[in-house]
């Protein structure tokens, strides 16, 4: 499944290399699906992985948080990161408790976060966040104030050394397991929005965007 034959040492994917994705697009989907990343670094010899969630644009992945934050306090410094996202797609069944699985899709990508100084760029990252949460939302809502945009921090992390792993399809079991009685096969996952609650002070109708909202349509 690879279609870039030099992933720096560091992204190679060992464990199971028929699973490695190392194609940006396909990169660029699995973040572009997915709502939280880990974000992990160390600070002063003790290691910290924060959930966080993030936007992509282009070639540039944005993580936003409170300035007093520990995480956002000292990645501004220029500490090494690593960021994580995985979707988990099924539970893999098999005939033997070892051989279980799980279908998924998961990025890393290594590199190192700067601060974002530039007041349009960040509001242009602000704006690339929430969109990747729920497009169409930034221009309906009230937009971050100038007392809001200085509690708050926002972090550029390049998506250039990266890698992906993917698992797909049914339980590999040991040849001498396939006429063990058990039932073996895939539980699928995924995530759905259920129905649109209203503020019980809100007024408005439901908006168009909000309608049959979707992971899947982005």
């Amino acid at each position: 499944m690879s279609s870039n034959p030099n992933p720096t040492p560091r992204t190679r994917v060992v464990r199971e290399p028929q699973r490695a994705v190392y194609d940006r697009d396909a990169v660029n989907q699995i973040l572009d699906e997915a709502f939280l990343c880990h974000v992990g670094f160390v600070v002063d010899g003790q290691p910290y992985v924060i959930p966080t969630s993030y936007g992509r644009a282009g070639n540039v992945l944005y993580i936003h948080g409170s300035a007093a934050s520990r995480m956002l306090r000292n990645l501004d410094q220029g500490i090494p990161v690593c960021v994580t996202v995985t979707l988990l797609d099924g539970l893999v069944l098999a005939r033997s408790v070892f051989n279980h699985s799980m279908n998924y899709r998961s990025v890393v990508i290594l590199g190192t976060a700067t601060l974002v100084d530039d007041p349009q760029e960040k509001i242009t990252a602000l704006r690339v966040l929430s969109e990747h949460i729920l497009p169409h939302r930034w221009d309906d809502s009230r937009q971050p104030n100038e007392k809001e945009l200085k509690a708050t921090s926002v972090l550029r992390i390049p998506i250039e050394e990266f890698s992906a792993k993917v698992r797909v399809g049914p339980p590999i079991d040991d040849e001498p397991d396939y006429t063990y009685p058990t039932w073996a096969g895939v539980i699928p996952l995924e995530m759905r929005s259920g129905a649109p609650n209203r503020d019980e002070r809100c007024s408005r109708e439901l908006p168009e965007y909000l309608r049959d909202y979707s992971r899947k349509g982005k």
